[in-house]
């Protein structure tokens, strides 16, 4: 389950996740398990502590998992949530990720909690996902399809390898669907895209290819009290960073979060669980 060939947006992600700059803030902020907004249930709440909930809380949207289920997670990122799936639930998961210090750092850590007969590390893109039809009871991704400059391949892969009966959940930060033209084109410059996906494209993609929507919870409101904490994270602990971290990363980084905040607040931005289902009776995992 391989794949080198990458689309330019992707390309550029998998540049940007393979940089020592942001590696190092990402290990540091989020604590290098997870890297992804979290769900905030209290001001005392962690970065590490609330990007944790948001696993918990995807995973209950997933079909019921056993030591015979097969999870696909796209954009597995450090590998938390193929983590928390392996050690709750004894399934074996496929963590399909574009970076090769990502996929490093996660091995490591599979490796350390004697997870890595489970867990399976792949370096590839979800635009294109080597694995035969209906190989996956569920799939799942967490902030990754952003990245994508082909986000209906993405949901046709991840429709493609759900076995029928199975769940596709996700969170993806998108853009509003009454989003007025322009008003993102500072984050979207940001991060090298001309789009953000919105809650109708990935409901008319899931449709398209023959997924039925299970439910969307709306957690907005995280999107913004997450980016917010993480600057003032990165804020407080800014002389910390600079011992690890370019100062020209920090700046870009600090202005990027601070953007991502007021499109919340402004509600040009969404953020939430998607559940779609395939449907059709679920095989049983051998």
């Amino acid at each position: 389950m391989t794949d080198t060939a990458y689309s330019q947006v992707v390309e550029t992600a998998r540049s940007y996740y393979d940089s020592a700059d942001a590696d190092a803030f990402y290990s540091t902020i989020w604590g290098g398990e997870d890297i992804h907004i979290g769900v905030y249930e209290s001001e005392r709440d962690t970065i590490p502590a609330a990007s944790r909930r948001t696993v918990e809380r995807l995973a209950e949207q997933l079909s019921p998992l056993n030591p015979s289920s097969r999870v696909l997670d796209m954009g597995s990122g450090y590998g938390g949530t193929a983590r928390y799936l392996a050690s709750t639930f004894g399934c074996r998961v496929v963590g399909l990720n574009l970076s090769a210090i990502e996929n490093e750092r996660a091995r490591q850590l599979n490796d350390r909690q004697n997870l890595a007969a489970q867990i399976d590390i792949v370096e590839g893109s979800f635009e294109s996902v080597d694995a035969e039809d209906d190989s996956f009871d569920s799939v799942c991704s967490q902030d990754a399809f952003l990245h994508s400059g082909e986000r209906e391949r993405v949901v046709t892969e991840a429709a493609r390898v759900l076995k029928p009966g199975g769940t596709f959940a996700f969170t993806d930060i998108m853009q509003a669907d009454d989003c007025p033209t322009g008003v993102l084109d500072p984050i979207l410059a940001r991060i090298h895209l001309s789009s953000l996906g919105s809650p109708a494209f990935y409901r008319s993609a899931a449709i398209t290819h023959g997924l039925v929507e299970v439910g969307f919870t709306d957690l907005t409101h995280q999107l913004v009290a997450h980016y917010d904490r993480v600057l003032s994270e990165t804020q407080s602990r800014e002389e910390e960073l600079l011992t690890t971290i370019s100062g020209d990363y920090l700046q870009h980084m600090k202005q990027g979060l601070a953007r991502w905040v007021e499109g919340g607040e402004k509600g040009y931005l969404v953020w939430g669980i998607f559940t779609f289902s395939k449907p059709g009776n679920m095989e049983t995992s051998t």
